[in-house]
């Protein structure tokens, strides 16, 4: 697809195939929706999450933003979109696993490592590092090993410590919190290596990413 008139043809394969062939699931998913799953991902359209689980309209509750981050717990005064996506997954839909998936070549965590638009005024990348400080004491991490190299190796570092610095401030939600602690609530962190398609969960107790087994 390069423009909108593309994306009407494909509306209109949708509602010729997709919706009508799932007509009797449509009219279910109009009643309400129980998706058991909510992924945390990246804004890039190179990720789509539905895509990469083969899922279904009403099997996960998405949420996507630069980096795939997760702010910490915060009640000051603000336009809190992903805490309140949060709240809504956790506390209404009652979801039992929350995957938090970054991914390779991520523009977020790359300028969150190199610092690019540090000095950049709001409108014209200002917002954009406003929002990826939240992985500074992430970027503390990966100069302290790799230096002043920024190379693919440091870049793949950043993208691994993002998913941890998301999985850390989910944990900082009451909410989340209890819930994980009463074994009612499930948190992982997978990463989508876009090079050969491959998903990576990661071992919390090693601090490293292993890939998902291919056969059931």
């Amino acid at each position: 697809m390069t423009d909108f008139a593309d994306m009407l043809a494909g509306y209109r394969r949708f509602r010729n195939t997709g919706w009508t062939a799932q007509r009797e699931r449509w009219g279910n998913l109009n009643e309400g929706q129980n998706p058991r799953v909510m992924v945390i991902a990246c804004s890039d359209s190179r990720v789509d999450p539905a895509q990469i689980f083969d899922s279904s309209p009403g099997e996960i509750f998405v949420v996507r933003n630069v980096a795939a981050l997760v702010p910490p717990f915060e009640t000051n005064p603000g336009r809190h979109g992903v805490s309140a996506a949060l709240e809504f997954a956790v506390q209404v839909l009652k979801v039992g696993e929350i995957v938090v998936m970054g991914h390779g070549k991520c523009g977020g965590c790359k300028a969150a490592l190199t610092h690019a638009l540090k000095d950049a005024p709001p409108g014209e990348g200002g917002f954009i590092h406003n929002w990826i400080e939240l992985l500074d004491g992430a970027r503390e991490k990966v100069v302290e090993r790799f230096g002043d190299d920024q190379g693919r190796d440091a870049e793949r570092a950043m993208e691994h410590e993002g998913v941890k610095v998301s999985l850390a401030n989910l944990r900082s939600f009451p909410c989340v919190r209890v819930k994980e602690r009463q074994g009612d609530l499930k948190l992982v962190g997978a990463f989508f290596a876009i090079a050969d398609g491959r998903l990576h969960l990661l071992d919390e107790a090693s601090g490293e990413f292993h890939p998902a087994p291919l056969d059931a």
